[in-house]
């Protein structure tokens, strides 16, 4: 099986402007993810997708191949799958080989050890057509109607230890069939959901206030 890296990352964002290339532990955003890709033997090749002339000259000189965004997919209500899916044609277009595209963001800047490795393992079982990263979730939460609140995953007075688990997308990794890809989706109706329970599995850089708070973690919780 052959797997291949795309990060997406376009030079607009509203919430945190040149959030991508702003730097993180001493190295712009994006560079954390390319990194991952690239110290993982199983990946063939890494590659950013991008329409931003800095993203690709800080792509390029972290050794990431760049993918050419068209213009018509860097708007606000461009989804991910639109990205992938363009990729994919992209590299089917140069002869580019590969089985299954491992989706990595580059908001998602801090991974435990060998987890891209151990996903891989799992696709190479031949048992899953597809896999994401979740992490359980052990807030009561409920919805408020008519001014009143209606717990939802719990009763009053019910203890957190005693609560049915549930789990959150944690946006850390994907790794998606070629087929599935081109046919629109990245989830299969064979996805493995790899559970992630290491305290990185709650950093998501979407804000300024959330890359403080990944550089706490990051620095409280080094890579062992």
């Amino acid at each position: 099986m052959r797997f291949v890296t795309i990060i997406p990352a376009r030079g607009g964002s509203k919430r945190f402007p040149r959030k991508n290339i702003t730097d993180f532990l001493g190295v712009p955003l994006i560079v954390h993810s390319i990194t991952e890709s690239l110290n993982c033997g199983k990946i063939c090749r890494t590659f950013v997708s991008t329409d931003d002339e800095d993203i690709k000259k800080i792509s390029t000189n972290a050794h990431a191949e760049i993918i050419d965004r068209p213009i018509a997919l860097g708007g606000d209500l461009t989804t991910t799958v639109d990205v992938l899916q363009h990729c994919a044609k992209t590299l089917i277009g140069l002869g580019v080989e590969f089985d299954y595209i491992v989706l990595l963001q580059a908001t998602n800047p801090l991974r435990p050890n060998k987890l891209l490795d151990t996903a891989i393992d799992i696709i190479e079982s031949g048992v899953y057509d597809s896999l994401f990263t979740v992490s359980p979730c052990c807030r009561k939460l409920g919805r408020i109607t008519d001014g009143h609140f209606l717990p939802w995953n719990y009763h009053y007075g019910q203890r957190s230890q005693d609560m049915e688990p549930l789990y959150y997308e944690n946006g850390l990794l994907y790794i998606s069939s070629k087929q599935l890809v081109l046919e629109g989706r990245i989830m299969g109706d064979n996805i493995f959901p790899m559970i992630v329970e290491d305290i990185y599995g709650t950093v998501d850089i979407d804000t300024k206030e959330d890359m403080d708070y990944a550089e706490f973690i990051a620095n409280r919780y080094p890579k062992c």
